[in-house]
């Protein structure tokens, strides 16, 4: 039995049981992250580079890019150095930037959130759209507001979970450090505040979906109007990849935390989390014709 005062470090699941399917999952979480980490870097950088990039939904996918990079960086690569060296542990600190870093990824929602606000004012008040997110200051104060949002909820649920007195052992069920497995070493009831924080949570997140939801429906309501071919075939090629990338995000979310217990695989569960962000930078990098002419110039120059 210990006190949470007393923890100095907490253990992480390993990889595999035997050493040659430790170094198999770092080959291929290597792989898959560099994948990532490259995709993401790319897109940030020709942004950056190309002033004609320099467009609302171009700032707020620069944003998202930069959410998936922090995302994958702060769990991934302690779960490959673990396999690597065949150890198990984390320190207290690290395990809790890791829980913070993890909750954090709630602004990435709110990004796109924001996102489908921005294609829904271009589509259905185009008068309006200079007005509205024209300015770079409006795009900014958005922006702010999501990665603002996302360090408070981050802030509020790691300061609680690790504020519960733990005396159930240091051993967390899975690769990263996550609130469910802290608050499963917690000795008393405090946790009941944790629920209720979640509630709040699950609360705003579930707005976010309806606003969503009904910004599309909006979105679809005028693209049926319009008459060219072309014209409704740029609008989708403009929604179509945010839609994908949100669908994405919430099954993942889902899968990770609402599937039956006889398919957990915390394998699997990272697996999902990291693929995630390979496939949003794929997305949007491949369906965006002004990105992709972007970092064609790019690669040339």
């Amino acid at each position: 039995m210990s006190n949470s005062s007393s923890l100095n470090e907490f253990l992480l699941l390993p990889f595999a049981e035997t050493r040659q399917l430790q170094l198999l999952h770092f080959a291929l979480f290597l792989g898959i992250y560099l994948a990532a980490l490259l995709g993401n870097s790319f897109i940030i950088t020709t942004i950056a580079c190309d002033h004609r990039l320099h467009t609302p939904m171009d700032f707020f996918l620069f944003n998202l890019s930069l959410l998936d990079v922090g995302s994958i960086s702060t769990t991934v690569p302690t779960s490959m150095a673990n396999s690597l060296t065949d150890t198990t542990t984390i320190s207290y600190s690290g395990c809790t930037a890791q829980v913070c870093f993890t909750i954090f990824i709630s602004a990435e929602y709110s990004l796109l959130t924001v996102i489908a606000y921005d294609h829904y004012v271009a589509i259905c008040r185009p008068l309006h759209y200079g007005t509205l997110l024209g300015g770079s200051r409006a795009c900014v104060k958005m922006a702010a507001a999501a990665w603002g949002s996302g360090f408070l909820n981050a802030l509020l649920h790691t300061a609680n979970a690790f504020s519960v007195p733990l005396c159930q052992g240091n051993a967390v069920e899975q690769f990263f450090c996550e609130i469910p497995q802290i608050l499963k070493l917690s000795c008393s009831h405090s946790y009941l505040r944790e629920v209720g924080l979640l509630v709040v949570s699950v609360c705003l997140g579930f707005g976010c979906f309806v606003f969503t939801v009904l910004s599309y429906l909006q979105i679809f309501t005028v693209v049926l109007r319009i008459p060219s071919e072309q014209g409704r075939h740029k609008v989708f090629s403009m929604c179509l990849p945010h839609l994908a990338v949100v669908s994405l995000f919430v099954s993942t979310g889902i899968f990770a935390y609402r599937k039956p217990p006889s398919v957990s695989s915390p394998p699997l569960d990272l697996a999902m989390s990291v693929l995630y962000v390979v496939m949003n930078s794929l997305i949007y990098s491949l369906r965006n014709r002004e990105l992709k002419d972007a970092q064609k110039k790019l690669v040339q120059h």
